[in-house]
Order: structure tokens, then sequence, then C-alpha cells
């Protein structure tokens, strides 16, 4: 009895067997006619186990390696290769293999898969299932269609390297590619690919030695901090160019291994730290085009360095010269804000004067202003060494924390305003003669910030009162300073087109009633100059109709084309117009393509800043050919600082102060008119760095309060602008020109018909 189940157990080895030797033969001969293999591979013989570049287990004769790369192989891989269940390597890479992956789900002794450079166009989600002995995968360069890494992969515990460059890979990286997942994992290359959001912190303490993401094409590409590196500590080669990271540079200390760091064509900002320039076993380092700060870092001679001038915001091109203690002293303050970005696009150069937010007397720091950046972080106490600092303004920003004790030890402090923050705590105890501002800070004077505490944008619409804690003196008087020739003049500016503005509305209004033109009661009409010319426009601002449409009209000249662009509209108006402007002051992408954007304004605005600067017009055809479009010459001379002074308007009084103040404005109109719109700042923006030249700025009381130039602030723009005709006409008849109930003086003898950026200032 025993014998015939011995005889049975045999029999039925051999059958299985035989079973799988010609399953596996089946597979082999499908391979072979998808492939079309070449009779240089010599696969003729029935037994594939005694064909080249393949190999089978000596006992069952399973196959266990095809081994084909580079053999200029074409077609497609058939659909039952995963019937090769004893197969470890499989490997067809540099070939012409097209089609789509079969899965090799069950493939539990597969070590080596290598598909990279062929024209494979997908891969199915299971395709990694069951692989719990695979090792090594190499899927780059194939024009897959998008895909994410599939969550299959976790089957590959014992993963070591997982290589899918320029692979068409989209979405974020997942956190099990490392963490307790792969513990086995060094080399992660995933370059040129479509992935974007921030490194999984579950990078950190992982066994990685090279990691490639650069290159990534997506919209947003990867981005965010890099912090995760500074635990990454077994990093031998990082190749993170060309995406969007940004925020300071980690601590290197434990990198001890670290060859290669490529970091160039990111948004990085704050200092090179020492434990990087000092890290004895870099080979390479890549740093041009970011934002990096401080001084110059100087690397030793056996290391490779990519640190173009210019190319960041040194403070000084120099490597290895310090940088001045005031710099210092305001980058340890953008320390504890994270090191932001709007700093680092500002703060340039060795004079911290002449940089957004700063306010000077001389050399002394006065005045910081930082309010509206959208501020993280907390409240450094590193102000303190500040001395000279008369008013703090970090209102409404996302600043959390609470206030440093240091900040009392300011012997020249006035003013400090933290409004419309998230900072809890008790407020120090100020001099009586420091105003203290509070409000919008719910956790003010709590001794912690509670769990269920809103972390988030204050809502800003808080009436702007403030709070001193019994230490205020409301009615601080301080220092006039001049503001600066050019910001009077913007200012001016504005107010004379807010004003032009109103005289044309209500002059085309009158006109329109008189015409009996019906139009919507809610719509605003801005008519060109030249209402007859080709650029003919008109802009129609148009409130919502009966039935929650919007009510809309337009007109154009009678020749050219009748383009119509419309945007919805600073509530539910929408804006109707065709092509309009003046050539010189359009932004490129709306004079080739009429595409409308906010950044449009911001454009034509730097125009007129530079106009102000130079006195030249926006466009001089009389002029040689290099100088009439005024844009481009100003951004060539802005470069060079001794040509850039000869470029100012000689009737500028230039002095000290007014050419700090100039430098400012114009390095502001060179962002404003940037050829690409999303390198412009926001009108926002423009108004933060012209605010902080015209901070210590006051008002004169007027003598008479309740009759400053006659005018009556409860009457209504066409009733004051009909005030002032009516005004105008009184003064006519009598001859006289002198009417101190006037604000709008007549035009005096002799006044030019044309209006220039000298008339203006």
């Amino acid at each position: 009895m025993v014998s015939k189940l011995i005889l049975f157990a045999f029999l039925s080895f051999l059958v299985t067997t035989g079973n799988s030797q010609s399953g596996d033969a089946a597979v082999m001969q499908e391979l072979k006619k998808n492939i079309n293999a070449p009779s240089s591979l010599g696969w003729t013989d029935s037994d594939p186990c005694n064909w080249k570049n393949v190999q089978c287990s000596k006992n069952d004769k399973r196959v266990t390696r095809i081994q084909i790369g580079r053999q200029g192989l074409k077609g497609s891989l058939p659909p039952n290769l995963n019937n090769l269940t004893s197969l470890q390597y499989f490997e067809v890479q540099l070939n012409e293999l097209t089609g789509s992956l079969p899965s090799l789900a069950g493939l539990s002794s597969l070590q080596s898969l290598l598909l990279n450079n062929n024209n494979f166009t997908s891969i199915p989600p299971d395709f990694f299932n069951g692989m719990t002995s695979l090792q090594q995968v190499y899927l780059d360069y194939n024009p897959f269609s998008s895909w994410g890494i599939p969550d299959s992969l976790k089957s590959a515990s014992t993963l070591q390297t997982f290589s899918a460059n320029s692979a068409n890979i989209s979405g974020p990286l997942p956190d099990f590619l490392v963490g307790d997942t792969f513990l086995s994992l060094v080399n992660l290359h995933l370059a040129f690919n479509y992935l974007e959001g921030p490194l999984p912190s579950t990078l950190s303490g992982s066994p990685i030695q090279t990691l490639w993401l650069n290159g990534q094409n997506s919209n947003s590409r990867l981005n965010g901090s890099i912090a995760v590196l500074q635990n990454m500590t077994q990093l031998t080669e990082v190749w993170l160019h060309g995406n969007s990271f940004s925020g300071p540079l980690p601590d290197f200390t434990g990198l001890t291994q670290l060859q290669k760091l490529s970091l160039r064509d990111n948004s990085l900002t704050g200092p090179v730290p020492t434990s990087l320039v000092g890290l004895k076993s870099l080979m390479v380092v890549n740093l041009t085009n970011n934002m990096l700060q401080g001084p110059t870092p100087k690397f030793s001679n056996s290391v490779q360095v990519d640190m173009e001038e210019e190319t960041n915001s040194f403070c000084l091109p120099g490597p290895g010269v310090e940088c001045d203690y005031r710099v210092n002293i305001l980058l340890s303050v953008a320390r504890d804000l994270g090191y932001p970005r709007t700093f680092a696009e500002n703060w340039k150069e060795n004079d911290p004067c002449i940089w957004m937010g700063i306010t000077c007397n001389g050399v002394n720091i006065t005045v910081i202003n930082f309010q509206r950046m959208s501020l993280t972080g907390t409240i450094s106490p590193n102000f303190s060494e500040i001395t000279s600092l008369q008013k703090l303004v970090l209102a409404n920003n996302n600043l959390t924390g609470t206030i440093p004790d240091e900040l009392t030890n300011l012997p020249n402090l006035k003013e400090l305003d933290i409004t419309n923050n998230h900072i809890y705590g008790r407020v120090p105890s100020f001099r009586s003669n420091v105003f203290v501002k509070t409000n919008g800070n719910v956790n003010i004077g709590k001794d912690a910030l509670p769990t269920n505490s809103p972390v988030g944008k204050p809502s800003g619409n808080s009436p702007d009162s403030s709070s001193d804690g019994g230490r205020g003196a409301e009615g601080n008087e301080e220092k006039k300073s001049s503001t600066g020739v050019v910001v009077g003049s913007v200012i001016g500016g504005v107010c004379a087109l807010v004003f032009a503005g109103a005289l044309v509305y209500c002059f085309y209004r009158t006109k329109c009633k008189r015409s009996g033109k019906v139009q919507s009661p809610n719509a605003l009409d801005l008519h060109p100059l030249h209402s007859g010319s080709e650029d003919a426009a008109k802009i129609t601002i148009a409130g919502s109709s009966i039935n929650g449409g919007t009510s809309e009209t337009y007109s154009h000249g009678s020749s050219g084309p009748s383009d119509i662009h419309i945007i919805e509209a600073d509530g539910k108006a929408s804006l109707v117009t065709r092509l309009a402007g003046t050539f010189g002051y359009l932004a490129p992408e709306y004079a080739v393509t009429g595409r409308v954007t906010t950044k449009i304004d911001v454009f034509s605005f730097g125009v007129i800043l530079m106009e102000m600067i130079t006195g030249s017009k926006a466009l001089d055809e009389t002029l040689p050919d290099d100088r009439q479009h005024l844009v481009p010459w100003f951004r060539r001379v802005l470069l060079d600082k001794d040509n850039f002074r000869k470029a100012i308007d000689p009737t500028l009084d230039l002095h000290e102060e007014t050419l700090a103040s100039i430098n400012t404005v114009a390095e502001l109109a060179g962002h404003c008119c940037a050829r690409e719109p999303y390198q412009r700042p926001d009108m926002g923006h423009a108004v933060n760095v012209l605010s902080s030249l015209a901070e210590l700025w006051k008002p004169t009381e007027p003598t008479d309060p309740d009759d400053v130039y006659g005018i009556d602030y409860d009457m209504t723009l066409p009733q004051a602008v009909k005030k002032w005709q009516a005004l105008e006409g009184m003064s006519g008849m009598d001859g006289s020109t002198d009417n101190t109930q006037m604000s709008i003086p007549t035009r005096p003898s002799g006044f030019a018909d044309s209006f220039t950026s000298a008339d203006g200032r």
C-alpha cells in the first residue's frame, strides 16, 4: 500500500513538472512570436531552455531568466507573462517594444525588472502585486500615459532601486515610498516627470543614498520646504534642480557622505549654512537661480561650484565677504519668519535702506513696515538689535507666538503695531510713551494659545483700534520726514487720474442723457481721449439686469477689428471691452493676445513710474532705435548704477534721501514691467513699497477743520463736480480767478496744452 502511494506521488510530480514545463514553453513561444525574435537571438530550438539569453532551473526546467536587452526588438509583450512563476530576471531594456505592459502580478520570485528605454504606453495598477522578492525596477524613458505610482508597489518591500525617470508619472510623491515600507530602498530616481507637491515627511530617516527628483514638468512642480533632507543622513547624491522648492536650506551637519548636491533653478531663500560650505565630503554643488541671501559662500577649491553671479540675492558678489551688520540683523529677523520669498526678491545688495519695508534716517533704520505681507512664523527678538527703530508695523499677517520681552529694550521705539495676527500671551511692559496696537489678536493676554484657536488669515474687517495696556500715549507726535519727490509725484498723479475720471464720468453721463441713449443705471462708461480714432473703445462696467444677467453696452471705432473681451469684475459687475489703450503702456500679453488680467494695470503703472523718474515718454520715435521704447531701455540702464543715475530726470533735486527713494521706486517699476505677468507684483505690493517710503509723513492740521477748501464731504461726487463747475462759471463772469472756495484753479495763461511728467512733478 505504501509503495503504491509513493508511486502515485512520483507520477503526480512528473505530471505537474511536465505541465509547468509545457506552460513555460507556451509562454516563451508566444513571447518569441510577439517580439518578432530575430535570427540573431538563436531562438530556434523547441526547448526554450536552450535559447540564447534564457536560463532555466536545473531540476524542474522552469524559466528563471530572460535577458534580451539591447537586441533591436520590436513588437509587444504577451499578456500571459505572469505564468512564468519561477522567473527571477526579466530584462528587455533598450529595445523598441510598444503597447501596454501586461500585469506581472504574482511573480513572487522576480528580483530584477528592466523595462527602460522602450515605447511602452501604459502600466496596469496591479502590475507589482505579489512581487515580494523584487529588488530593482527600471521603467525610465517610456512614453506611458499619465499614471501615479500604484499601491501595488507596496508588495515589493525588499526593493532597493526604483528608477522611473521621464516616465510621465504624475501626482504627489506617495508616503509609502519610504518609511517602514521600504527599509532597503537606496536609489529613488524620478526625474523629469510630472510630480507635484511637497517632499513627504516619511523620507526622514530613510536609507536612500541617491535621490533624483529634478526637472519636474507639472504646473506647480515639486515645492515646499527641503528641511527633511537634514534627517536623510545616508545621502550621497541629491538632485532637486528645476523645481519650485522654497524656504531656507537645511542643516547639513549629519550628511557626512553627501558628494553631489544640485539645487539650482528653485526658489530657495535665506543664507547658505556653514554646515554645507564646510562639508568635507562635498564634490559638486549647484545653487544658481535661487533667491539665496546673506554673504556669497566660499567653498573649498576641491568643490565644483555652479553659482553664477547675480542669480541669487546675496548682499555682495565676492565670495567670503561679510554683509553689513544691519543686513545680518534683518536676516536674523527673517529667519523667524521662514525667510519669506517677498523679502528675498526685494532685499538685494548690501544697503538695507533701499529694501522693501525699510525706512532709514541716514544709515539708521527708523521704520520697519511689514504689514499685509502674508507673513507666517513668530516675532523675532532680534528686532531689539535695531536700536534706532522708532516704528515697527507687523499688522495684518499670520504671525503667531508671543511678543518678545526684548522689544521693550528698544530705546527709540514709539509704536508697535501687531494688529490682526494670531499673537497670544501677555503684553510686555513697554515704556509709557510706546503706543502698542494689539487689536485683532483674539488670544492676546492669555497665557497660551488654546487648542481650538482658529489658525488662518485674520478677517481684517475689525475696526483699527488699539490697546496700550495702560502704557499708551495716544497723542504721541512723531518727527516729520520728507518722503522724496518721486513718492509725492506718484500720489499727486493718482489723485489727478481719479479727478480726471470723475470729470469724464460726469461729462459723458450728461451727454448720454441729452442724446436719449438708454443704458443700465449702474453702468460706467470710460471713452478714449480721441473718440473717432482707430483705437476707440468703450469700457462698460454694468450691474445686474432685472433678470439676473448682466446689462452690457459697447462700441468701437469705424475701422479695425471689433474684438470684445469680457471679464468678471474688483462683485456682480462685468467688464466689456476691446483692445484699448496707448502703445507704450500696454502689457505685452495684452497687446498681442488681448488677454485681460489684473497684471496689465500693474505693467502700465510701472511705465508711469519710469516716466516720472526719467522725464521721458513711454514711446518717443524721435530718439535712436534703442531708446524709443522706454521700458526695455529703462530695464537695461537699471542694471548699471552709474548709467541709471545719469538717466534720472535732471529736474529732480538729487541728494542722499531722494536718491534712495528713487532707487526703490525704480526697482519697483522694473518688477511691474516684467515681461511675464506672473513675474509682476500685485498692486498691493506696490502700495506696500511706496507706503514704506511715506510712512513718517503726516498731514498738517487745517486751520478751519469744518471748512477745508470749501468741500462738503456729505455731498456725492457729481454734486461736488457741479458745485466746482458753477464756481468756475462765476469766476469767469467777473474776470477773477482768485476764489478761496475753489479746489480746482482755472488754467493759468501760458499753461502748456500738453501735460508731461515734469508738469506732474
